[in-house]
């Protein structure tokens, strides 16, 4: 058996593989409410459902893969004990310069974000290693000793180590961390080039801090899992998903925890991927809306997008993660006024108390509750009525808002709420797929999360994009989608002012391969297969393009192969080439990868053609407000007992226990033999 488990917002969510015979279409899944006083509580509670349903025995060897955002919420909350950084004498205020750049150039109130800790906490060091990595000025092990006891007098445990092109010769900082280890056993300390060897000291200053500032918080959470499952499932073997969109052991995660801050969306990226493998989708944009947020990502070509510059809460994390555009609005967002606006987030109802319609005592307007005034939930419930819904508690809401806006009513206000959450999510997604190079109407939107069924399609409508699909565990991708990863790790080289031959290539490309085969052996891997990597640029340029190569061999071409590729990326994005420059390579990166066993895709039962599917899926009418039609007798179907290949006319809603989805107006929806519901324009349609 394999589970899946992802922790989110408002729910966590739980995948279930029985067994290798079964394929995509008997996995099983369910939700619990997250339990943000201890994460772990729900995913526990979930565990011993699964173990009583499926009478596991203390024999059982179980694979269970867990994506949390534990790490996460430490950094958004900035609730950690402080840490201490020691840098090289004469940058001290590295985190204070950060790069100079303001979020909003141009706004006048705008400031700088706070430092994860303030500057009497970064403590200097003698030392100096050149960029190319000759040692200039020696370590003075005084200035560590005297580092380490400004810390312990300051009641810090953790100290992180970042000293000048630390990435490129590492002597200086691992000699810091044996004279703590020796001298000092009550600190921890964890120095850069072990987190990731790069250059840019501000950036490895950061990603060192965060992988500390969350390390023990991380540790002490994985620990409760392990624990229950040593009791109950002593056979099982406990991953965890990193934000690369694979995975790792639960050891691994302790360890470097930072590798897990963005690991729940990207599973939800790996699920798509795998889903869009099997089904031969071409480019997909991906859309997962939750209970907090709505993240888009680019699966072009063969895997899906990577980045190197990403942010987490107000810092930036420059490793290689599955490249996630935030849109900002999820189904808990509150809304609210400003000035007499109407405004959407980013705070958010979380899981408690919630929308004001779950009746825990939410006392704001969500867009949740804006979607039940306008018809898109059921008045009945959500998850087959055990998540109750007050129309009255939405409704109240809604009025308090209306009162602060002029000439308002709440449903005015309830269909504005699905227009601007539209809007913004509009202007940000537009100028995300023209930096990819793009056209909406050459993609596929697969949607997901527990308010993607519903937004998806209207998203869609209005982006222009011509096919919809929502996967039949549509709002629990992200829990399948740690199923389905596989083990892996990325290893960088900086390469950064050198001159390249073909044989500095490959040579490192070996090293970076066989630092990838040791690691997926250490985290029980048995397999690996590589995937190489470069950054390149033209000499006159600041900033390099990423490229991938699909082989690299023992004879000449691979420099070759990364040069074309290059060639081939910049003439897509920009349109023009430099004929006659070679372009310079920043960095190498290989990515290892352990495949896992993935159920495979067959076909669902079919039920009897004809109509006769549609009449009996039909379950009621109601009425539907969209931003741009009143719908009074809007159908509603039960999609699990469509007719397979049947097509339904929109506007209409489908509705099962996990998901509510919407086929807008000038839409068609069908299911297909993987018992997802595919929906398309129709043919005619100016959709």
């Amino acid at each position: 058996m394999k589970i899946g488990i992802d922790i989110g917002g408002t729910f966590t969510d739980f995948a279930v593989w029985k067994s290798p015979e079964d394929s995509y279409t008997a996995i099983a899944t369910f939700k619990r409410p997250s339990t943000p006083h201890d994460y772990a509580e729900a995913v526990i509670d979930g565990l011993k459902t699964i173990i009583a349903k499926h009478e596991l025995s203390t024999a059982d060897a179980v694979t269970v893969v867990h994506g949390t955002t534990v790490g996460t919420n430490a950094v958004i909350e900035r609730s950690q004990d402080p840490l201490c950084l020691i840098v090289t004498k004469g940058h001290r205020d590295i985190l204070e310069f950060a790069r100079l750049r303001l979020e909003k150039p141009m706004d006048l109130f705008g400031h700088r974000k706070r430092p994860l800790i303030p500057r009497e906490l970064v403590l200097e060091v003698t030392e100096r290693v050149s960029g190319a990595g000759e040692v200039i000025t020696p370590l003075s092990l005084d200035d560590v000793r005297a580092a380490a006891r400004t810390a312990v007098e300051k009641g810090i445990r953790n100290i992180a180590v970042c000293l000048l092109h630390g990435h490129r010769q590492p002597c200086h900082e691992q000699q810091v961390l044996e004279v703590i280890a020796r001298e000092f056993p009550g600190l921890q300390a964890q120095a850069s080039h072990d987190i990731w060897p790069q250059p840019g000291e501000y950036e490895r200053a950061v990603v060192t801090l965060l992988n500390l500032y969350v390390k023990d918080r991380v540790g002490r959470y994985i620990g409760r899992i392990e624990s229950f499952l040593n009791t109950a499932l002593p056979r099982a073997r406990l991953l965890i998903t990193r934000s690369n969109g694979g995975s790792m052991s639960a050891g691994e995660a302790c360890r470097y925890p930072v590798h897990t801050l963005l690991s729940g969306p990207a599973a939800g990226v790996t699920g798509a991927e795998h889903l869009r493998d099997d089904l031969d989708l071409g480019d997909v944009l991906t859309m997962d809306m939750g209970g907090t947020s709505t993240d888009l990502s680019l699966i072009a070509g063969k895997t899906a997008n990577s980045t190197a510059q990403s942010e987490i809460g107000d810092f930036p994390m420059f490793l290689p993660v599955t490249a996630i555009e935030a849109l900002g609005a999820g189904g808990g967002s509150v809304i609210w006024a400003d000035q007499g606006a109407l405004k959407i987030g980013p705070r958010s109802a979380g899981a408690f108390p919630g929308p004001a319609c779950y009746g825990n005592g939410g006392e704001d307007a969500t867009l949740t509750d804006a979607f039940l005034l306008c018809g898109l939930l059921p008045a009945s419930g959500l998850l087959g009525g055990d998540l109750k819904l007050d129309v009255d508690k939405s409704t109240a809401v809604f009025e308090k808002l209306a009162a602060q806006i002029d000439g308002a009513d709440a449903m005015t206000l309830a269909r504005s709420a699905l227009t601007l959450a539209n809007s913004e999510m509009l202007v940000k997604t537009l100028p995300f797929l023209a930096r990819q190079g793009v056209e909406p109407q050459q993609l596929t939107l697969m949607v997901f999360g527990g308010a993607g069924g519903i937004q998806g399609p209207a998203f869609a409508w209005e982006l222009g994009i011509q096919r919809v699909i929502i996967p039949r565990m549509t709002s629990v991708l992200c829990a399948y989608g740690c199923l389905v990863s596989h083990l892996m790790t990325d290893n960088i080289r900086s390469t950064q002012g050198q001159t390249l031959s073909e044989g500095d290539v490959k040579r490192i490309i070996a090293e970076l391969s066989a630092e990838g085969a040791a690691w997926v052996r250490e985290n029980g891997g048995t397999s690996d297969r590589n995937e190489w990597h470069a950054d390149l640029r033209y000499p006159s340029q600041a900033f390099p393009l990423s490229v991938q190569v699909s082989q690299v061999d023992d004879g000449e071409g691979t420099l070759r192969r990364f040069h074309d590729a290059f060639f081939a990326e910049h003439k897509r994005l920009y349109g023009t080439l430099q004929q006659g420059i070679a372009p310079v390579i920043d960095q190498l990166r290989v990515r290892t990868i352990s495949p896992s066993n993935r159920p495979g895709m067959s076909a669902v039962p079919n039920i009897p053609a004809g109509v006769e599917g549609a009449v009996k899926a039909r379950r009621n009418t109601r009425k539907v407000t969209l931003p741009q039609i009143n719908i009074e007798a809007c159908p509603v179907y039960t999609p699990d007992t469509l007719t397979v290949g049947e097509r339904l006319e929109g506007p209409a809603i489908l509705e099962n226990r996990l998901s509510t989805i919407l086929v807008p107006p000038g839409f068609a929806a069908r299911s297909v033999p993987t018992g997802d519901i595919w929906i398309e324009a129709a043919q005619g349609s100016d959709a």
